[in-house]
């Protein structure tokens, strides 16, 4: 018979995760407490968006923005966990996370995920009314995004739509109204996510083919580098038509030359069959989204 302790990652017992009382660990890992990286994706794009509009008298958003990303992308991977943790249980990277090992009840799962959600709604009275909605108009997107890679070949592109909508809510969140340069910045980010995830995935292509799950790494084969350049290339020259509508000068495009060196850093580099190779550079992209935002913010704060 196998032990409880058997079926306990090594993430829980070391760390942030294993500091905690024994009790309250399954649900650190259910919010991901030890793996930031997902949170830090999901804040630059709503960072990036208030940065180039300016900031103005806002520089509050950063931090409501980030408990915002905290909160959400918490409460997302509980949803995921909960759709998934048939699925999860037949893969060999996730057949231990609390609800696929059943060291969490469904019940408590949603639980946490209604307690998130309502850290949320506090971060959404913060903002203008603009905001606010296209927030709450990503439910969902994000509802729907589990089910995607049993759909589509390219889930990746749906998590773009969801992760890069925080691009659409920093610009209103600043100036109450929209405008052309947070939609381009929102296709860039998806692009971006596209290409950043597909590295991800490259690393479950085997796990993923046995289960018949989906993704954009399993279709692009061996030529998934190729594919991660170019969704980044499409992320860059969007991120470009952004900060020219913001102000339209070739020396502001050179403040998105460091994240551009970074990404073809990444591209590089990037080799389909090494999976652990590929998931040091998605996780680089949390320096990347730095990169980006250092940029718009010079250009944000130039252009006032």
């Amino acid at each position: 018979m196998t032990s409880s302790i058997d079926v306990v990652p090594d993430s829980e017992r070391r760390g942030f995760i294993g500091a905690l009382p024994p009790s309250l660990r399954p649900y650190a890992s259910l919010m991901r407490l030890d793996r930031p990286i997902g949170t830090w994706l999901l804040y630059w794009p709503c960072a990036w968006s208030v940065a180039l509009a300016g900031v103005e008298a806002r520089w509050d958003l950063f931090l409501w923005l980030f408990l915002g990303a905290f909160a959400m992308r918490s409460a997302g991977c509980g949803y995921n966990d909960i759709v998934d943790r048939d699925l999860d249980r037949s893969v060999e990277r996730t057949r231990l996370r609390p609800l696929a090992s059943r060291r969490v009840p469904v019940r408590a799962a949603w639980a946490l995920i209604a307690l998130l959600c309502l850290v949320g709604l506090a971060v959404l009275v913060q903002l203008k009314w603009i905001a606010a909605l296209i927030a709450l108009a990503s439910i969902a997107p994000v509802a729907a995004y589990p089910f995607m890679k049993r759909i589509t070949w390219w889930p990746q592109a749906w998590l773009g739509l969801v992760f890069s909508l925080g691009a659409l809510v920093g610009w209103p969140g600043v100036t109450g109204s929209f405008a052309l340069a947070p939609l381009l910045l929102w296709l860039g980010s998806i692009a971006w996510v596209v290409g950043y995830d597909t590295l991800y995935a490259i690393q479950d292509i085997e796990d993923d083919e046995l289960a018949g799950v989906k993704s954009s790494a399993r279709r692009l084969g061996d030529k998934a580098a190729i594919g991660v350049g170019v969704f980044y290339t499409i992320a860059v020259v969007l991120w470009g038509a952004a900060v020219w509508m913001v102000r339209p000068d070739w020396l502001a495009l050179m403040a998105l030359a460091p994240a551009t060196l970074h990404l073809a850093g990444q591209v590089l580099r990037a080799d389909p069959r090494d999976g652990q190779l590929a998931l040091r550079l998605f996780r680089s992209n949390r320096t990347c989204g730095l990169l980006v935002f250092l940029g718009m913010l010079v250009v944000g704060l130039s252009a006032r």
